[in-house]
C-alpha cells in the first residue's frame, strides 16, 4: 500500500530512488522487505575499480521488477555510463541507457530520451535501476559545498543530516547517520548512512531495503523514519492551519448539498467551533462579536468530499485537504501507522482528514498482501477480526488469498462485531458466491467482470485479475441476461460497489512517455521527479492489442454507469494519488453517464450514509459538523470545476489549498 503518490504507476521509480543505494564494499547482498517479510534482493559485484554490476528483483503479489544494471563511474564518483535491462514492476520490458562524454549527457528509456550540455556536476536518476542511484547521489551531495546537486533530466536535490543512532544485530554494531533528501517528491526521503557515509538502508512501515544480516533492525529504523516524517508534516501545522478564535461566517455563498436540487444563493453559514450554528439569507444571520467574516464571492459552498478507497501516509493529509477531501476510508495499511495518523489528524497535531478504518485480512501464500494479518483457520480469522474490532475499525477487507471456505465465518464474525465486510473476491470464488457468504461491498470494478469468468480457472491472486480484464472486457455483453440478472442480484442485496476506475485508466491506457489522461490536467503542477514517475506507462499490452486495452477501459467506465443505473450504490474511491485522484474518479463517473449532481452526492452524503456517519456529516445543516469546501465554478454543470477548491474547512478549521500546495512543491 503506497501512500502519498500513485503507488501502482510510480512504484518502479520509487524502487529505483528509494531502494537502490550505494552499498558498503563488504556488502554483496541486500534484502527487500515488504511489511517485514522478505520479498527480494539486490546483489552487487565490482569487477574492476570504477565499475559496478547489480541484479535486483522482488515479488509483490506476482508483480515486481527483475533488473540488471552496469554502471561506470568518473573520477568524481558520478556515473558516466549506465545500462539497465530486464522488466519493471508491471513486467514491461526495460532497456535504459545513459552516457556522459565530453561534457554532454544523453539518456534514453521507454519513457524519455534527451541530451543536455553539462558545465557543472549533475546526477542522472535512472527510471529503472538495479544499482545504487540514491546512494551515489547521497555521496555526491555530501561532497558538494552546499550539499546540493542538479539532477537529470531536471530538478535538484539537497541532503541534510538529521540525526544519529546506534543499531545492533547478530553481535554486530553500527553507528548510523540519519539523512534527509529533498527534491525527489512532495516531501523528504529519509535514508541511513553507514559509518563511512556510504548508504546503509532505507525503511518504511511498508517497504524496506537492508543489508543481509541486518533485517532485524528494520522495524526500529522504520519507526524512526516514520517519526521523522511525522515531525516534518507536523511542522506544516503552524503554516497551514487557521483556527478562527470566535468562529467564522461565510457570506454571499451558493449553498449546495445532496438534499437540494439547486444551490441556494446569497446565503450565510455561521460556524462556531466545529459545528454549523446557523444558516440563512445574507443579512438575516446574527453574527457574534469577533467572528471572522469570509466573503465567498458567490462561489459554491458544499460539503467536503469523501475518498472511500485510500491507503494513507503522512503527506496524504495535505494532498487530500488541499483537494477538498475531508474524510477518507483507509482500505489497508500498517495498523500502528494508520492509528497514529488518525490520532494526529483528530487532535490537530498534523494536517489531515477524518479517517474511516478498514482492516485488511489475507491468507498466507506466494501472493499474500503486504500485511501481517494472514489467516488460514477460523480461530486465526476470529482473532484478527476481534483485534480490528477492539481497535475501533469500522469494517474488514477480505483479500485475494483468503480461503473461500473461511468467508462465511469471517462475515458472520465481523457482522457480530458490528463491522461491514468488503474486499477483493477471494481466488476460487465469484462475486455472487462472496455476496451470498456475507460480503456487503466489492472493491474494484475488475472484480465485477471476473465473476463472469469464474469457472475458467483465472488465478485472481495474480496480475491476471488485471490482464484478463484488459484483454476481455472490450467484448463484454452488458445486455446479456446473465449480466442483467447479476445487476439485479446486487441491487436486491444492497451491495455497494467501490469501482476505483481511475487506477484502471492508469493501468490500461497509459503508455510510456505519454502524458497519461489520468494526470493530464495537473501533471505540469507537480515536482519534477513526480512528473517523471507518472510517465512510466501502465500494463504492457501484447503486440497489437493497445486498442483492445483502450476499449476494455471504456467498458469499465460503462460498467460504472450501468451499475449506477441499475440502482446499485457506488462510493467514490481512488486507490491512487491522494486528492487529485478523486477529482479524476468523479470526472470518469460523469463520463459513465452519471449526472454531476449525483456524482457529487455519492461523494458526499452517499458515502457518509454507507460509512454510518450521515447524522453529522455529508450535508450543510444546523448542528452538523463543519466539513465544507468552497469551489470556484459550477461542478454541478461541469464536474471538472471540482478541481477548483479555494478553501477547505475540516472540523471547523480553515485551510487554504494554495498555501498547502506551495508547502509541498505543487504549483497552486
Amino acid at each position: 500500500m503506497q501512500k502519498s503518490i500513485p503507488w501502482l504507476s510510480l512504484l518502479p521509480l520509487c524502487a529505483a530512488l528509494l531502494l537502490t543505494a550505494a552499498t558498503p564494499a563488504s556488502a554483496e547482498r541486500w534484502v527487500v522487505l515488504i511489511q517485514g517479510n522478505p520479498a527480494g534482493f539486490m546483489e552487487i559485484e565490482t569487477p574492476k575499480p570504477g565499475e559496478m554490476q547489480c541484479h535486483f528483483e522482488f515479488n509483490d503479489r506476482g508483480r515486481g521488477p527483475n533488473l540488471d544494471t552496469r554502471v561506470v563511474f568518473g573520477d568524481d564518483g558520478l556515473p558516466r555510463e549506465i545500462t539497465t535491462t530486464g522488466n519493471d514492476y508491471l513486467k514491461a520490458p526495460v532497456d535504459e541507457s545513459f552516457t556522459w562524454k565530453e561534457g554532454s549527457a544523453r539518456w534514453k528509456n521507454s519513457q524519455e530520451g534527451g541530451e543536455k550540455r553539462l558545465d557543472d556536476p549533475a546526477m542522472y536518476l535512472s527510471r529503472e535501476s538495479a544499482c545504487p542511484d540514491l546512494g551515489i547521489l547521497a555521496a555526491a551531495l555530501l561532497g558538494s559545498p552546499d550539499q546540493r546537486l542538479a539532477l537529470l533530466p531536471e530538478g535538484d536535490a539537497l541532503l541534510e543530516i538529521v540525526g544519529e543512532q546506534t543499531f545492533s544485530a547478530d553481535g554486530q554494531q553500527k553507528n548510523l547517520r540519519h539523512a534527509s533528501l529533498t527534491g525527489l517528491g512532495f516531501s523528504p526521503t529519509f535514508l541511513w548512512l553507514d559509518e563511512d557515509d556510504s548508504f546503509f538502508g532505507a525503511t518504511s512501515s511498508w517497504f524496506s531495503f537492508l543489508p543481509e544480516g541486518w533485517e532485524s533492525i528494520g522495524d526500529e529504523m522504520a519507526q524512526i523514519d516514520d517519526a521523522a516524517n511525522t515531525d516534518w508534516t507536523a511542522g506544516l501545522v503552524g503554516r497551514l492551519v487557521h483556527r478562527p478564535g470566535h468562529g467564522a461566517a461565510f457570506k454571499n455563498a451558493r449553498i449546495w448539498d445532496a438534499t437540494r436540487e439547486q444551490p441556494a444563493r446569497g446565503q450565510t453559514v455561521l460556524v462556531i467551533g466545529n459545528t454549523i450554528q446557523a444558516i440563512g439569507e445574507d443579512g438575516t444571520v446574527e453574527l457574534p462579536e469577533g467572528v471572522e467574516v469570509i466573503d465567498a464571492g458567490g462561489k459554491l459552498l458544499m460539503p467536503g468530499l469523501w475518498d472511500m478507497h485510500t491507503h494513507v501516509g503522512d503527506l496524504d493529509g495535505v494532498l487530500n485537504l488541499a483537494a477538498g477531501v475531508t474524510t477518507v476510508r483507509d482500505m489497508a495499511n500498517d495498523m500502528d501507522k494508520v492509528l497514529a495518523l488518525r490520532l494526529a489528524w483528530q487532535e490537530g497535531t498534523a494536517v489531515g482528514p477524518r479517517i474511516i478504518l478498514s482492516g485488511i485480512i489475507d491468507g498466507p501464500g506466494p501472493y499474500a498482501a503486504p500485511t501481517e494479518i494472514l489467516v488460514d483457520t477460523e480461530e486465526e480469522a476470529r482473532l484478527a477480526i476481534d483485534r480490528y474490532g477492539d481497535l475501533g475499525f469500522d469494517q474488514i477487507k477480505i483479500y485475494s488469498s483468503v480461503l473461500p471456505e473461511l468467508v462465511p465465518y469471517m462475515a458472520e464474525r465481523a457482522h457480530h462485531r458490528g463491522m461491514r465486510v468488503s474486499g477483493h473476491i477471494p481466488n476460487g470464488m465469484t462475486a455472487e458466491q462472496a455476496i451470498k457468504d456475507g460480503f456487503d461491498e466489492i472493491q474494484h470494478a475488475n472484480m465485477l467482470f471476473l465473476t463472469f469468468w469464474g469457472d475458467e480457472g483465472i488465478d485472481t491472486r495474480t496480475p491476471a485479475r488485471f490482464t484478463e480484464v484488459a484483454m476481455r472486457a472490450a467484448d463484454f455483453d452488458f445486455e446479456a441476461p446473465e449480466t442483467l440478472a447479476f445487476f439485479e442480484f446486487l441491487r436486491q442485496k444492497a451491495i455497494v460497489v467501490d469501482p476505483t476506475i481511475a487506477i484502471f485508466e492508469s493501468m490500461f491506457t497509459t503508455r510510456p512517455g505519454i502524458v497519461p489522461a489520468t494526470w493530464k490536467p495537473i501533471i505540469h503542477r507537480l515536482p519534477p521527479q513526480v512528473r517523471r514517475g507518472m510517465m512510466g506507462g501502465g500494463l504492457e499490452p501484447p503486440a497489437g492489442e493497445e486498442e483492445r486495452y483502450e476499449r476494455s477501459f471504456q467498458a469499465m467506465v460503462r460498467m460504472v454507469g450501468e451499475v449506477h443505473r441499475a440502482g446499485i450504490p457506488i462510493v467514490a474511491g481512488t486507490d491512487t494519488l491522494a486528492g487529485f485522484g478523486l477529482h479524476r474518479e468523479l470526472e470518469l463517473y460523469v463520463e459513465a453517464g452519471i449526472p454531476p449532481a449525483e456524482v457529487l452526492g455519492l461523494a458526499t452524503l452517499g458515502s457518509a450514509k454507507i460509512a454510518g456517519r450521515a447524522e453529522r456529516l455529508g450535508t450543510i445543516e444546523v448542528g452538523r459538523l463543519a466539513d465544507l469546501i468552497l469551489v470556484d465554478g459550477d461542478p454541478l454543470t461541469d464536474i471538472s470545476d471540482i478541481r477548483n477548491v479555494v478553501l477547505t474547512v475540516k472540523d471547523g478549521t480553515i485551510y487554504h489549498p494554495a498555501e498547502m500546495y506551495q508547502a509541498i512543491g505543487v504549483t497552486p
